[in-house]
C-alpha cells in the first residue's frame, strides 16, 4: 500500500497542534515545563545514543554473552514499564486522533488505520529508550563483530510488535468503553491492576521465600557450616539464573535480549528466529487491530442476544428500599443524604480505585516492613503499629474527605436546593464516608495484627482512636471542602484546572495532615511511657486516654458542625459554580 506522504504530514501536523493545545489549556507554567521536558528528553535521547555506543563498544567489549544479555533485559524492562506507565495515563483516549473524523477525507479506512496507528506512537518512552538501545547495538558492533548487526531487527521487531499488540489493545478498549459507566469501570481496573504488578518485584525481592533479601545473610563462623551456607546460596544464585534464561527464551518481548546474548555468544539463528518471530507477532496484532476497528466502525461488533425476558411473578410486598432506610440517633434528612450519597460512592470508579489503591500499596509495604522483622517486634513497638493503621487509613482518604463536593459534580445543585439544614448536609456526607473507612481499617487492622500481634487492649484503643480521627478529620474535610472546592474529573481523581491559591490550599492541607493526626499518638505513646516507668499498666493508660480522645473528638465534632453549616450556606453558590463547571 503506497502511503501519501501529504496526508502523514498533515496528520503530524495535527498531532502536534493537539498535544500544544493541551498545554495551553493547561497555563504557561505547564506550556513551560513541557517544553523543558521535550528539550530534556531529547538531550536524553541523544546521550542514549552517545551513551550506547561507548558502553557497547567500550565497558561490554569483552563482555560474556550473559552480561550481555541481563544489559538488555535491563533495557527491555524499562522500557516495558514506562511504557505501561503512559498507557495507563493516557488510557482514557483511544485513539489519538478520531478515525471518525479521519473518514470524512478523501482516505481509505486503511490508509486512516495505519496512517493514524504511525502518528499516535510518538512518545517519550521510544524517544529516550529506541536511540539508546540503536546506540548499544552500534556499539556492540564494534566491540563483538559484525555479527551483532542483527540486533537492528530485533530492536526494531521489538517495538513494531509492542506498538501492534498496543494499538490492538487500545481498539479494544475503544469498543469495551462505549458505555461510559463501563469505561471508568475498564480504566479504575487498569490502574489498579498495574499498581499491583508495579509492587510485583517489591514482594518478588523482598517477601517472597527465596528472594535475594532471604539470601543473604551473616555467614556461620562455623567453616562447614559455612561451607554449606555458600553452597546454599550458590544453588540458589543458579535456580534463579535458569529462570531468568527460561523467561528470555520464552516470554516474546524477551526474545530481544535473548537473541543479543546469543548473537554475543557467536550463535546466528536464535536471534533470526526471535526477529522473524516478533515481526510475525506484530503483523498479526497490527491485522488484528484492523479486523476489529473495522468491524466496529462497520456496526459488526458481537453482541450476546438478549434474553427473552421472563414472564413477570406476581407483586410481593417487598421492604424498604436503601433510601428508605433510616439511621438510628440521625435526623432524617442526614440519614437519607447519608445513603444516597453512600450509594452515589459506591458506584463511582474513583472511590473504588482511591480504596483499592490504599489497600494494596499499605498491603504491600506492611509486608515489606514486618516480614523480616515479625521475629524482633517488642510489646512495646506492637501497640504503635495498630495505631499506625488509623493514620495510614485516613491517610489514603484525605483526597475524598477534604473534598465532599468535587464528586458531586451537577448533582450539587440537589444540596443547594434541598430545604435541610446546612448542618445536616454536612452530617449525611460524613456518615456516608464512614463505611468506606471502617472497611480499609479493619483491613489493615486485621493485616498489623497477623504481622505485628499487638495486645487486645491497643486493638481495641485503636477502634477508638480511629472513631476520634474520623470525627477530627470528618470537621477539617468539612471546612476545607466548604473553603476549597474543586471538581474531580469523572472517572478519575484527577482534579480540573485549579487556580494558583486554591492550589495553595490544597497543597498545605495535605502537608499539615501528619500534623492534625499528631494526637492519635498520644494514648499509645503515655501508655508506653508509663510501663516504661513503671508507674501504670501501658495498655490501660492508652485505652483510658484514647476514651477521652473520644469525647474530646465528639464535643469539637458538635461545636463546629452548625457553623460549618451557616458557612456553607453563604458560599454554596460559589461552591456550585466550581463543581459544575466543566474545563476541558
Amino acid at each position: 500500500m503506497s502511503v501519501n506522504w501529504s496526508q502523514l504530514q498533515t496528520l503530524l501536523w495535527l498531532r502536534w497542534r493537539l498535544t500544544r493545545n493541551q498545554w495551553r489549556r493547561g497555563g504557561a507554567v505547564n506550556v513551560v515545563i513541557a517544553i523543558i521536558a521535550t528539550v530534556i528528553g531529547l538531550g536524553v535521547a541523544a546521550a542514549g545514543f552517545v551513551g550506547g555506543v561507548a558502553g557497547g563498544a567500550m565497558a561490554l567489549g569483552q563482555a560474556s554473552p550473559t552480561t550481555i544479555m541481563y544489559v538488555w533485559d535491563a533495557l527491555a524492562g524499562a522500557f516495558l514499564f514506562f511504557w505501561a506507565t503512559g498507557i495507563v495515563a493516557e488510557i482514557q483516549r483511544s485513539e489519538t486522533i478520531d478515525l471518525r473524523r479521519l473518514m470524512h477525507l478523501p482516505v481509505t479506512l486503511r490508509e486512516a488505520f495505519v496512517l493514524n496507528y504511525i502518528v499516535s506512537h510518538f512518545r517519550f518512552s521510544i524517544l529516550v529508550v529506541l536511540p539508546a538501545m540503536l546506540g548499544l547495538a552500534l556499539g556492540l558492533i564494534v566491540g563483538h563483530g559484525l555479527v551483532m548487526a542483527l540486533l537492528f531487527p530485533l530492536v526494531l521487531g521489538f517495538f513494531f510488535m509492542i506498538t501492534a499488540w498496543t494499538y490492538c489493545l487500545r481498539g479494544w478498549l475503544v469498543a469495551l468503553m462505549v458505555n461510559p459507566r463501563r469505561r471508568r469501570a475498564v480504566v479504575m481496573g487498569i490502574t489498579l491492576a498495574f499498581v499491583l504488578l508495579a509492587q510485583l518485584p517489591n514482594l518478588v525481592f523482598n517477601v517472597w521465600p527465596g528472594g535475594p533479601r532471604h539470601v543473604r545473610g551473616k555467614v556461620p563462623a562455623d567453616r562447614a557450616a559455612a561451607e554449606e551456607f555458600m553452597a546454599a546460596t550458590a544453588r540458589k544464585n543458579s535456580a534463579m539464573k535458569h529462570s531468568l534464561e527460561v523467561a528470555n527464551m520464552t516470554v516474546p518481548p524477551l526474545w530481544l535480549p535473548f537473541g543479543a546474548g546469543e548473537l554475543a555468544a557467536g550463535r546466528v539463528w536464535p536471534a533470526v528466529w526471535g526477529a522473524a518471530g516478533m515481526w510475525v507477532l506484530g503483523a498479526w496484532g497490527l491485522r488484528r487491530a484492523y479486523r476489529s476497528t473495522l468491524r466496529f466502525y462497520a456496526g459488526q461488533t458481537r453482541r450476546k442476544p438478549a434474553a427473552p425476558r421472563a414472564v413477570e411473578a406476581a407483586a410481593k410486598p417487598g421492604g424498604l428500599i436503601l433510601l428508605e432506610r433510616e439511621l438510628p440517633a440521625v435526623p432524617p434528612a442526614a440519614a437519607a443524604l447519608a445513603l444516597a450519597n453512600f450509594r452515589s460512592l459506591t458506584r463511582a470508579p474513583e472511590v473504588k480505585l482511591a480504596l483499592g489503591t490504599n489497600v494494596a500499596i499499605m498491603l504491600v509495604m506492611g509486608l515489606m516492613a514486618f516480614w523480616r522483622t515479625r521475629a524482633t517486634i517488642s510489646a512495646t513497638v506492637s501497640p504503635f503499629a495498630a495505631t499506625g493503621v488509623v493514620v495510614i487509613t485516613f491517610f489514603g482518604l484525605v483526597q475524598l474527605l477534604f473534598n465532599h463536593f468535587g464528586l458531586d459534580r451537577s448533582g450539587f445543585r440537589a444540596l443547594v436546593l434541598t430545604p435541610a439544614s446546612r448542618s445536616h448536609i454536612l452530617l449525611g456526607k460524613n456518615l456516608s464516608f464512614l463505611p468506606f473507612a471502617l472497611g480499609v481499617f479493619a483491613v489493615l487492622e486485621l493485616a498489623a495484627v497477623v504481622l505485628a500481634r499487638p495486645p487486645i487492649a491497643a486493638i481495641a484503643a485503636a477502634c477508638m482512636q480511629f472513631a476520634a480521627c474520623f470525627l477530627v478529620i470528618g470537621a477539617l474535610g468539612n471546612c476545607f471542602s466548604i473553603i476549597a472546592p474543586y471538581r474531580i474529573s469523572s472517572g478519575s481523581l484527577k482534579p480540573t484546572k485549579l487556580k494558583p491559591l486554591m492550589t495553595l490550599i490544597i497543597v498545605a492541607s495535605q502537608m499539615l495532615f501528619p500534623l492534625f493526626m499528631a494526637p492519635v499518638f498520644l494514648p499509645v505513646g503515655l501508655g508506653a511511657l508509663c510501663a516504661h516507668f513503671g508507674w501504670l499498666p501501658g495498655g490501660a493508660v492508652n485505652l483510658v486516654l484514647s476514651l477521652l480522645l473520644v469525647a474530646a473528638s465528639v464535643a469539637v465534632y458538635g461545636f463546629t458542625l452548625k457553623p460549618l453549616g451557616r458557612l456553607l450556606e453563604r458560599r454554596e453558590q460559589q461552591i456550585l459554580q466550581v463543581v459544575t463547571q466543566e474545563v476541558e
